[in-house]
């Protein structure tokens, strides 16, 4: 008789992992919950099979360090956070296999110039639900704004008619406003401040 597979809360797989020996119940449930999943990103970008299997590994052999270390802090769901770490590990290997023949082109810039240790931005990459946090305090409008520019690299035209106001001037006049107010808020708390510019650093 199969047993039947467990399933675990965001809440509950980060307890689990923060003791001493990760069961092979709960690698069992991270490969069948997350694997298709991320393996699907490494295929799109110019990866096979066997690049996947690989990367999900080095994947969430960081991801349990990045939580044993008390790192995650849960601002971001773990999907969330497993995508970005995915991303930026197959960037990463990349631009190591490609470095001499594609230096200059706009795929690897875009990854960035400088190779980063996976943990450490991470955990920059996590500041950026705190900042979620604070974007909601402002309002939607505003939200969706900042959200479309700084993260998802929209452009005006694409924004526009997310807000459906009149014209493009008008939209980066309430822009401005935006980043006014935020900025405000954001004097109360220089360390949150810091964070915010290193999460928009590593957006562009």
């Amino acid at each position: 008789m199969t047993k039947a597979s467990v399933n675990y809360s965001d809440k509950e797989l980060i307890e689990t992992l923060k003791q001493q020996q990760v069961s092979t119940q709960v690698i069992k449930y991270l490969y069948r919950t997350y694997f298709n999943f991320l393996s699907g990103y490494i295929k799109q970008n110019q990866g096979n099979d066997q690049d996947a299997e690989d990367i999900f590994q080095e994947v969430i052999v960081a991801f349990i360090e990045v939580v044993k270390a008390e790192k995650f802090r849960g601002e971001s769901s773990i999907k969330t956070f497993l995508y970005t770490l995915n991303k930026f590990t197959w960037l990463n290997e990349l631009k190591k296999r490609n470095r001499a023949m594609l230096r200059d082109t706009t795929f690897y810039e875009n990854a960035g110039e400088e190779d980063k240790d996976v943990s450490s931005l991470l955990v920059e990459r996590e500041a950026k639900g705190m900042v979620m946090a604070i974007m909601d305090k402002l309002g939607e409008v505003c939200k969706k704004i900042l959200v479309a520019y700084y993260y998802n690299n929209s452009p005006m035209k694409e924004i526009l008619q997310l807000i459906d106001y009149q014209n493009e001037q008008v939209l980066r006049n309430k822009k401005y406003k935006c980043l006014k107010s935020l900025e405000q808020m954001l004097t109360a708390d220089p360390q949150l401040a810091q964070r915010f510019k290193n999460a928009l650093t590593h957006e562009h």
